[in-house]
């Protein structure tokens, strides 16, 4: 859908009696990655804005699930909601991503999701 870039309105006017992010669904193709999988996160460069952790870069983990379909927050900063991508449900072990973490809490985890273009196989 093409759109003028002065339109603010745009993405309120396609999720209108649809809801975000059920408005992209379908738009992102077959997924890369499905549960179960092992995944590195990569330390990509952001400008300005992202929803990725940086204390999550080159950590692996677990997909626990296939959340959504939805254009990055890096691109829908910008106003670019014309490549929507899977985001994925993420599962670290907390000692993965703070090695001083105490081994007391060994099976402490954490769970968040980030969009496909951070994710490859581990």
């Amino acid at each position: 859908m093409s759109k003028p870039i002065y339109d603010r309105e745009h993405h309120a006017k396609i999720a209108t009696g649809i809801g975000d992010p059920q408005c992209f669904k379908g738009a992102a193709g077959k997924p890369e990655f499905k549960e179960g999988d092992r995944v590195r996160i990569i330390d990509l460069p952001d400008l300005f804005y992202t929803r990725t952790m940086t204390y999550t870069r080159g950590a692996v983990g677990i997909v626990t699930k296939l959340v959504y379909e939805s254009p990055a927050a890096e691109d829908e900063a910008f106003g670019n909601e014309d490549s929507p991508e899977w985001f994925y449900s993420v599962v670290f072990k907390q000692k993965d991503l703070w090695p001083e973490y105490s081994d007391l809490y060994a099976n402490d985890t954490l769970e968040t999701e980030f969009p496909a273009r951070y994710l490859e196989s581990a």
